[in-house]
């Protein structure tokens, strides 16, 4: 009897047509920015913790992990991020897992990124605590939809926060930090209202006393 390929096919009568499946390899990337707004987002070492979970119970090869604390509103500006863009283009990694896909991107450059190396066959998949996307039109325009989404939320939350302090103004309160010199009162009647600073105030005074006797 003749041996038989993994088609059940004699050999040197036809060759297997099935392309090997390429092993994903993944980053664990995790990020929390230092902004006021990303409060309720999980910590860096949460979010790191609740992906190995994920990647021990599906068996997911995670060859790295890498963090930062970094905004994701401006696009090209977070070291860490750029630097795996550059290594899944190197071929170091082909898969993302991360907590979310507003993790990666919270702006249109960053994300078209992203749809990118998936075009060029370079990311295969990217993981999130709740969701898969792989390279196929209807997961691509979901991610696209996702961070796009982050996005309207970034800019309305940039509208909502200079409203905010408009009205702050108008009401008489000083809007934000108070300047040095004085500090920020804390109190829900008077949001925005603001004290002498007992220590730097004086020394500060001293400072306008000097000036203008010299003057």
């Amino acid at each position: 009897m003749e041996n038989q390929t993994a088609q059940g096919v004699p050999d040197g009568t036809a060759t297997s047509t099935a392309d090997p499946v390429a092993p994903v390899r993944y980053c664990l990337y995790a990020r929390k920015s230092t902004e006021q707004e990303e409060k309720q987002i999980l910590s860096i070492d949460s979010q790191i913790k609740e992906m190995l979970q994920i990647a021990q119970r599906e068996n997911l090869q995670v060859v790295e992990i890498r963090k930062e604390s970094h905004s994701a509103k401006a696009s090209g500006q977070r070291p860490v991020y750029n630097q795996l863009i550059a290594d899944i283009r190197a071929g170091l990694f082909n898969g993302i897992i991360t907590w979310a896909p507003d993790r990666l991107s919270r702006n249109a450059g960053d994300l078209g990124s992203v749809i990118d190396l998936m075009d060029q066959k370079l990311l295969l998949e990217i993981r999130t605590y709740s969701q898969k996307f792989s390279d196929s039109p209807n997961e691509k325009f979901l991610l696209m939809i996702l961070g796009s989404q982050a996005k309207l939320e970034n800019d309305n939350r940039s509208i909502n926060i200079k409203r905010g302090m408009r009205t702050r103004v108008e009401m008489g309160y000083w809007p934000c930090v108070a300047p040095t010199g004085y500090i920020n009162e804390n109190r829900k009647d008077k949001p925005g209202s603001v004290l002498s600073d007992p220590l730097r105030a004086p020394i500060i005074k001293q400072m306008f006393e000097k000036v203008g006797e010299n003057g």
